[in-house]
């Protein structure tokens, strides 16, 4: 997955008003009348300065999300998330919505249409999240996500001098012991779900463990009264983040007794905003049941090849088989991949040799153009463990030439054998392959390098996530079609196996969430039907608990990337050029599906 930060935004004036007279400049054919021309570029004007105004006053509203996107006028700030602030985002939102809708998008060049539908969509969205679905109220990952990614956003990145940094956490330091104290007013332990509870009661002491591993070492960069007061932050935050404990252990968790389900409404609103897509749940998963269904056909045909000559195969491989024996075949054949395996401690090296193999693959087969931005395969920060196994961190859009980060969560030290013989058969070595290709190259990290170079910073800041994620999905196959690890059928198989699991992911979070689907039933799913391991999909089940409309954002975003690519490939015939068109493509940046397909087919902007 991409590590997605809190909503987040970023604003220049001169980038936006530049890129806008770019836009308008390559938007007008020749013969167009001048006045017709110069109206398009008054409105492209206008809408610049409105972008200009929405951006500025949405990152003042929240500081720690425009660190995250490289904007860093507010390092010293954490978001409101008190009565009085959670007014003002509204208030404000609903000022700006009330500009856009007023605006005559038929003014306006082709980009700067599709970036008006973006913001339209996500000023509704943050009013829905705010009066609606009001996560504030019953999540308490909101404030722990705040707490730790104020801190860590600040000392991942060397965007500016450790002594600067550091003064900016100290502020922040300071604040934070608020922003615990507004999750303790804001939240109501009856609509709070005890998975959620539980989760961020076990999260919490990552904040500290950020203090001490990532401020505190460098405190000997600042002297006099600035280390005194870093020091003194220090002090009281970490007995903040002891107090709070105590009342998520104490209150929070033994009271918690939410529903995290969502139910038909909120999930059909949420998914609507949160994928921007005109498939609908339906047919989501009409879809994912569909290509679950062709892909273990698939899976059975290389499985029987595998174990052809194999003395303990399957007596029985039919050409027609049942599903018993599809079932039997396919488990065969993946024990064998399973075998190979890294141990428990060496995980985060392959996926570093992974990562670099890979990447001379698709240097080698010119498949797309090659990022020549670092990144750096890190172990996952203890505050953001518990809900993903990997993803990806880029830098933001204006913090030009810093890490991007593919993390890795370590195996937990409590869990026992079996667990961990679990989880090392679901990520062996060729899922470790597999993990990386969709993480770094020519996955998440490739695609938002190329996203990152897009003028637009509006469009750059509101990022789709199915587009993002269905991306990395699609690379998943754009590599095994182009005979990655060709000569291993194995490899072929997980690749499989990794698709499997995003289709299982799309039917999952509405059958969880709309339809009341059960642990039994989801392990069924995922342990049976897709033949995850019995830890990845305890995990899952856990990760769809506490989210929902991200998990469908992999197949949907795939399905629509495969689709554009196919209708492309359709019209130009011979004259399709793979790497060409992937360059293209990801030079809109990173819009929602339907936009990325107007503009490619240079489409009426819907």
């Amino acid at each position: 997955m991409r590590l997605r930060p809190i909503p987040s935004a970023l604003a220049l004036a001169l980038l936006i008003a530049t890129s806008a007279c770019q836009k308008q400049e390559t938007a007008s054919p020749a013969g167009t009348p001048a006045a017709t021309q110069a109206a398009s570029a008054e409105a492209d004007a206008k809408f610049a300065d409105l972008s200009k105004r929405w951006l500025d006053g949405w990152l003042e509203l929240q500081p720690v999300s425009a660190t995250q996107t490289g904007r860093h006028d507010f390092d010293d700030r954490v978001d409101d998330l008190s009565a009085a602030g959670r007014q003002a985002f509204v208030d404000f939102s609903k000022k700006m919505l009330a500009e856009v809708d007023a605006f005559d998008a038929g003014k306006l060049s082709r980009e700067n249409q599709v970036d008006l539908a973006i913001l339209r969509n996500q000023i509704r969205y943050d009013i829905w999240q705010m009066e609606t679905l009001q996560s504030w109220a019953w999540d308490p990952q909101v404030y722990n996500s705040l707490a730790g990614g104020a801190l860590y956003t600040l000392m991942a990145r060397e965007f500016a001098p450790m002594p600067q940094r550091l003064k900016a956490a100290t502020a922040r330091m300071e604040k934070i012991p608020t922003l615990l104290a507004q999750m303790r007013e804001n939240l109501d332990p009856a609509r709070v779900p005890k998975i959620h509870a539980e989760t961020v009661a076990k999260q919490n002491a990552g904040i500290t463990s950020i203090v001490d591993g990532m401020i505190l070492p460098h405190a000997g960069e600042l002297s006099g009264d600035d280390r005194k007061r870093l020091e003194a932050a220090a002090d009281a935050l970490k007995k903040a983040v002891a107090e709070n404990q105590t009342w998520l252990d104490k209150t929070l968790v033994p009271n918690a007794r939410g529903d995290f389900r969502l139910g038909q409404k909120l999930y059909d609103e949420k998914l609507a905003f949160a994928l921007n897509s005109p498939l609908t749940r339906q047919e989501i998963r009409t879809r994912a049941e569909a290509a679950i269904k062709q892909t273990r056909a698939e899976m059975y045909d290389i499985a029987r090849k595998v174990l052809a000559d194999k003395a303990d195969a399957p007596k029985e491989m039919p050409d027609a088989p049942s599903d018993e024996q599809q079932q039997k075949t396919i488990e065969a054949a993946l024990e064998l991949a399973y075998a190979d395996r890294p141990a428990r401690d060496k995980v985060v090296e392959l996926a570093k040799a992974s990562t670099a193999q890979a990447t001379a693959f698709v240097k080698e087969k010119q498949l797309v153009s090659v990022p020549d931005a670092p990144v750096q395969i890190i172990l996952m920060p203890e505050f953001q463990r518990g809900v993903a196994v990997a993803y990806c961190d880029s830098p933001g859009p204006l913090d030009k030439g810093l890490d991007t980060f593919y993390a890795v969560s370590p195996i937990p030290d409590d869990w026992s054998k079996e667990q961990v013989d679990s989880f090392l058969r679901e990520y062996n070595t060729r899922s470790i392959h597999e993990l990386s290709i969709h993480e770094a190259m020519p996955g998440h990290y490739l695609q938002l390098w190329h996203s990152n170079k897009y003028p637009s910073t509006l469009r750059a800041v509101l990022g789709s996530g199915s587009f993002i994620e269905g991306w990395a999905m699609y690379g998943e196959k754009v590599m095994a079609d182009a005979g990655y690890m060709d000569n291993d059928p194995l490899m072929q198989l997980i690749q499989r196996k990794w698709a499997l699991r995003a289709m299982a992911n799309a039917i999952l979070d509405q059958a969880i969430h709309v339809d009341g689907m059960s642990r039994d039933d989801a392990m069924k799913l995922m342990t049976v039907t897709t033949f995850q391991q019995e830890r990845e999909a305890a995990g899952k089940w856990v990760r769809a608990q506490l989210t929902s409309a991200q998990l469908p954002s992999y197949f949907v975003g795939y399905s629509e990337h495969l689709d554009l690519r196919n209708e492309v490939q359709k019209r130009e015939g011979d004259k399709f050029n793979l790497k060409a068109y992937h360059d293209k493509l990801l030079s809109f940046g990173s819009p929602p599906g339907r936009f990325a397909r107007e503009l490619m087919l240079d489409e009426p902007i819907q």
